[in-house]
């Protein structure tokens, strides 16, 4: 049997994060049911944010589940990627804009 770091079965034990603090997970669990309602955004759009930064914290049990979560809700592929590239740009983004930091440091050591 070939074994990995990451197992998609582990996913459905979510829920047994709250064995040992169930208070805390509870919390959590009624949270997280309160961000993903529908609210000023639809759950669907929920589903494609939640997937792009799943993508940008590399969540391999959310990819998961949010890739099925936005197929669920009515999403297509397309829209899906879409969703990616935006959160791909703002990382990449967030990353570059960190030159000016390099800069500053490099210009004042330079002098």
């Amino acid at each position: 049997m070939e074994e990995f770091y990451y197992s998609p079965e582990d996913l459905g034990k979510f829920g047994d994060i709250g064995k040992d603090a169930p208070d805390l997970a509870q919390k959590f669990f009624d949270y997280y049911g309160a961000v993903f309602a529908e609210g000023a955004l639809t759950e669907r759009e929920k589903s494609l944010i939640a997937l792009a930064v799943a993508h940008t914290v590399q969540c391999p049990y959310c990819i998961d589940a949010y890739t099925r979560a936005c197929l669920e809700k009515g999403s297509n592929l397309g829209e899906m990627t879409e969703a990616l590239h935006v959160a791909a740009a703002i990382r990449g983004g967030a990353s570059l804009v960190h030159g000016v930091q390099m800069r500053k440091v490099a210009e004042k050591l330079s002098l």
